[in-house]
């Protein structure tokens, strides 16, 4: 294993933060590129990277990666060391307010332009040449601050790779996956592996998150060319939500990185007798039609209906009690589903949202994703 560090820019003299990348087996074949807790204080990916890592170290030992595959272990110094009155606070920048899942940078256009005269009509030379292209603008982008340096060596580290996923978790939630529709046939199989009981399907759900900027450039470089070259998906990027912020227990943890590991031997990236796919215990469902529970009131939140419950339009799945009044005001699904998320905070505030059902039908537009 090679570790490298890479340094972002110093926010402050005296100050100095790194990434640090795990790298396996070589360059040449089929590339994975994961990582954990983008989002700081989300830690159940941590915990998971620390077993991948432990498999990693010994099938590397055995001579039996037979891809490469760069392991992220921190993917956001900066949220990590982000603590206010003891309360750790990973989601969003202090400095900016910016989530740190959004606003990658789009090389796409740039890159097009810049290939174009070289593509042809062998599809995998394409896909090669794009890759290098899109490596290299990722590379040259300027950075003015020690957030975007960070978005760039993330970018940096993943836009080659044919695999990405992104390791985050819900609050209270059952496993689930995010992916862009165009992913949805190559991430069946990693949905089965994983145990997912949902996945939410996309096409560009707004605000760039990373998981998107490393996908969505091979439908939209097929959708710029049109017919005149042969563009496949070339990248399966993934957000995987390994269930709960509390959900860190060794138990799980090694069990999601021995699931990984499969997937990835499935893929052809480890040596090894090639595992059966599992069969599924979810299904696919549009991110259009995953609708946020909001509270039209303030007061103490209690649930009377548990993740994983299937719930009809009309449902109660919680009560908000004003503690002054004692109104009780039901939170009803507004759709057939699944009840796959819920906050873990007791109280809620007026126009909170503290809980998502994945129905069938695609209803909502706009952006898709919360804050």
């Amino acid at each position: 294993m090679n570790l490298v560090r890479h340094p972002l820019i110093s926010p402050a003299p005296g100050t100095q933060r790194e990434l640090v990348s795990l790298h396996y087996g070589k360059p040449g074949g089929q590339k994975a590129y994961i990582q954990a807790s983008l989002h700081g204080d989300e830690l159940p990916g941590m915990l998971v990277a620390h077993h991948l890592r432990q498999r990693l170290d010994a099938l590397e030992a055995a001579g039996q990666i037979t891809g490469e595959i760069v392991l992220v272990p921190v993917a956001n110094p900066i949220g990590l060391s982000q603590f206010v009155l003891h309360a750790h606070l990973g989601r969003f920048e202090l400095t900016t307010g910016e989530n740190f899942n959004r606003h990658y940078p789009d090389q796409i256009e740039a890159v097009a332009a810049a290939v174009e005269p070289q593509l042809g009509n062998d599809a995998k030379a394409n896909v090669a040449l794009l890759r290098r292209a899109l490596k290299a603008a990722v590379e040259a982008a300027p950075v003015d601050t020690e957030l975007q340096s960070q978005r760039r060596q993330l970018m940096a580290l993943s836009c080659d790779a044919d695999i990405v996923l992104d390791l985050h978790c819900d609050a209270q939630a059952l496993m689930h996956l995010y992916t862009e529709t165009p992913c949805w046939p190559d991430c069946e199989p990693l949905a089965a592996f994983l145990g997912s009981r949902l996945t939410l399907l996309a096409q560009d759900s707004g605000d760039n998150p990373f998981d998107e900027a490393c996908s969505q450039v091979w439908w939209k470089w097929a959708k710029h060319f049109g017919n005149r070259f042969p563009i496949p998906q070339a990248c399966l990027s993934v957000t995987v939500e390994l269930r709960g912020a509390a959900d860190v227990t060794h138990e799980l943890a090694s069990a999601d990185a021995k699931n990984i590991i499969d997937f990835l031997r499935w893929r052809g990236l480890i040596a090894g007798d090639k595992p059966a796919v599992p069969q599924a215990v979810g299904d696919a469902r549009p991110l259009a039609g995953s609708m946020p529970i909001k509270s039209p009131v303030a007061g103490v939140l209690t649930f009377v209906k548990e993740v994983g419950a299937e719930v009809l339009a009309g449902e109660v799945l919680a009560h908000v009690i004003d503690p002054i009044t004692a109104r009780v005001t039901e939170l009803k699904s507004p759709v057939d589903g699944l009840f796959f998320a819920r906050d873990f905070l007791r109280f809620a505030n007026a126009g909170m949202r503290v809980a998502k059902v994945a129905g069938r039908e695609a209803i909502r537009t706009g952006k898709l994703l919360g804050a």
